[in-house]
């Protein structure tokens, strides 16, 4: 192997060209760092991105939520999903079980309020009864679905009319995601995958010219130390013939 064409040296080769960019990033002057920085707008956004990240997220009630413009509700939403996944994993609770708990509270606080209110009070009050609208079950159905045949023909357009490219990103994914979840379950999986859709978005907005600065230097190195690779040692390689012999 030529000198040079190790993964010692290509690790090391990366990590000079990010600390590089790094340095030059803030030797720039005040107007040569807004110039550069409305290149990298119009030009560097990560997978090709033009619109903004509030519209790629859907732009509703959900975006919202994700990008924190409410904190008060984003807040709400992740510490209810904690709460769940620490009831049903850490303490090892079961769904009925939780189901049956939370049932039995609600009948012993309106027991109590009750024939409370009846001792105490000449006339009983009226104890409120708690009834959940039929829309709330029907516009879930509804956006589950809808979700489901998103992503339905969103794999069925990929393997029907997507590139080779698409096409071995979307079959990776799969299979990083199956690995992944041979080492968790489900329900961790999943609460892993709530935090990062409550986080990630936001800190990418935030950040997002720092995030697409460092991910395009980090591919062209990588394309740059694979065509070394490539020149250098796998160039070189001598390439089998399959050739049959003839025989009289």
């Amino acid at each position: 192997m030529p000198e040079g064409i190790t993964a010692e040296s290509l690790m090391n080769n990366i990590m000079d060209t990010l600390s590089d960019s790094v340095s030059k990033h803030k030797n720039v002057s005040f107007f040569e760092e807004d110039k550069s920085d409305s290149v990298k707008t119009q030009l560097n956004r990560l997978f090709g991105r033009q619109k903004p990240v509030h519209h790629i997220l859907g732009g509703g009630k959900s975006a919202d939520v994700l990008l924190w413009r409410n904190k008060k509700i984003s807040a709400s939403v992740l510490t209810g999903a904690t709460v769940i996944w620490v009831l049903f994993e850490w303490l090892e609770y079961n769904f009925l079980t939780f189901l049956c708990f939370a049932l039995i509270l609600g009948l012993v606080a309106q027991f109590v309020w009750k024939n409370a209110s009846g001792i105490l009070n000449s006339s009983p009050s009226k104890v409120p009864r708690l009834v959940l609208p039929e829309d709330v079950f029907v516009n879930a159905g509804k956006l589950i679905g809808s979700e489901v045949n998103r992503g339905l023909s969103f794999l069925q357009n990929v393997a029907c009319e997507g590139n080779i490219k698409q096409f071995l990103v979307v079959v990776g994914s799969l299979l990083a995601a199956a690995i992944i979840g041979s080492w968790c379950n489900f329900l961790t999986m999943l609460y892993i995958g709530f935090v990062a859709a409550h986080t990630l978005p936001i800190l990418y907005e935030r950040y997002e010219d720092q995030v697409d600065g460092f991910v395009y230097n980090v591919l062209d190195q990588l394309q740059h130390n694979y065509r070394k690779l490539d020149t250098g040692v796998l160039s070189r390689i001598p390439k089998a013939s399959f050739r049959g012999k003839k025989f009289e």
